[in-house]
């Protein structure tokens, strides 16, 4: 069975996407303007003071990146013009209900039209502070969850998470949802409230001895890993955004389909919009640089006693219903990509290109 085409899909569609300067949701937006020039319109929430600083962001961290490359030559000296008409830029954070956005004929008008959320918004810093990261990882879920519930005709909400939220352990990993309150050692309740709980009453205790910032921003870094381990998690990421997925698996409204993508390791682009875009220094991609860089020579290696494996049948079930003729334009197969050649012809160069600015 085919499903309806992609494209055709996305025509006259308006979209929100949370967290738009960063990597993944530009790459998904030029794909969006790409393919169908005919979406109806794009919200862009830009972490920003306010609209002139949003808007700054939106040229400087997105549409002069070489990414944009390709729509740059198709429309040439048009394409201020159609950018304006395709992409409204919203200054807001997600960390805040509405996200932050007092003027309220912009929150009717989103209301109104959007379709369809992404929620790309987070902080990955592996051990960020942990009131940070529960604002944005965590309690901006549930305040992305009560804006969809504001809007008249929301059909689905994809919200960009993490596979390594599974922690680390052996046989086939399945994509399932964590429950409220499931931890990954089973030794502990876990309260999300009260996880926000501790980290105001641990900051208040900081001020309380008059620490400078910079020893508090590290003593709350400390007490974020030291609540992800208590629960079973290695670090205040995968902690954090797992806990956004409880919130969002509990308090999204039924009649909204809920997409949970979990990628593993994010690298350059394989073939759209063209070969070995990236953006930053990602995942493998500090020890490709060091050894280039002759930081050093050898790599150690540490055997372990098992791989870990991701099971994708909902993903592998996608496939099977997307329509052929868009397999070329919307392909997601790991399995038809010849590794060793992408990551020697294209993602290292790209990444010297790209990364390292060589």
């Amino acid at each position: 069975m085919e499903m309806e085409s992609i494209i055709e899909s996305l025509e006259n569609m308006t979209i929100l996407v949370t967290g738009a300067t960063g990597f993944l949701a530009k790459i998904f937006v030029e794909k969006i303007l790409r393919v169908q020039p005919n979406i109806k319109k794009l919200f862009l929430i830009v972490r920003a003071s306010d609209t002139k600083m949003a808007l700054h962001r939106f040229q400087s961290e997105v549409i002069d990146k070489e990414l944009f490359r390709v729509i740059k030559e198709i429309y040439g000296k048009n394409l201020h013009t159609f950018i304006s008409e395709k992409i409204t830029v919203v200054a807001g954070d997600v960390s805040m209900e509405n996200f932050g956005v007092t003027d309220f004929d912009l929150l009717n008008e989103m209301r109104r039209q959007v379709d369809v959320l992404i929620n790309s918004a987070a902080n990955t810093k592996f051990d960020e502070r942990y009131d940070i990261a529960l604002e944005i990882n965590t309690f901006g879920s549930k305040h992305v969850y009560n804006f969809a519930d504001q809007c008249f005709n929301m059909k689905l909400l994809l919200h960009v998470s993490t596979a390594y939220i599974s922690g680390e352990k052996s046989g086939i990993i399945l994509e399932r949802p964590f429950k409220m309150g499931e931890t990954l050692n089973g030794k502990n309740d876990l309260n999300i409230r009260e996880e926000q709980n501790a980290a105001q009453e641990r900051l208040g205790q900081l001020d309380a001895e008059k620490l400078d910032e910079e020893a508090i921003s590290c003593a709350m870094k400390d007490f974020g890993i030291q609540r992800a381990k208590l629960h079973g998690w290695p670090n205040t990421y995968v902690f954090t955004k797992a806990m956004g997925e409880m919130l969002l698996l509990e308090g999204l409204r039924k009649d909204v389909s809920l997409v949970i993508l979990r990628p593993t390791i994010i690298t350059s682009t394989y073939k759209e919009p063209f070969p070995g875009w990236i953006e930053g220094i990602k995942t493998i991609d500090g020890y490709i640089v060091a050894f280039g860089k002759a930081k050093f020579h050898t790599f150690s290696l540490i055997l372990s006693k098992y791989l870990t494996f991701y099971d994708d049948t909902n993903l592998s079930k996608l496939r099977s219903m997307a329509n052929l003729s868009e397999m070329d334009t919307f392909y997601f197969d790991p399995k038809s990509l010849n590794w060793e050649d992408y990551f020697m012809n294209i993602h290292i160069p790209g990444l010297v290109k790209y990364a390292i600015k060589q």
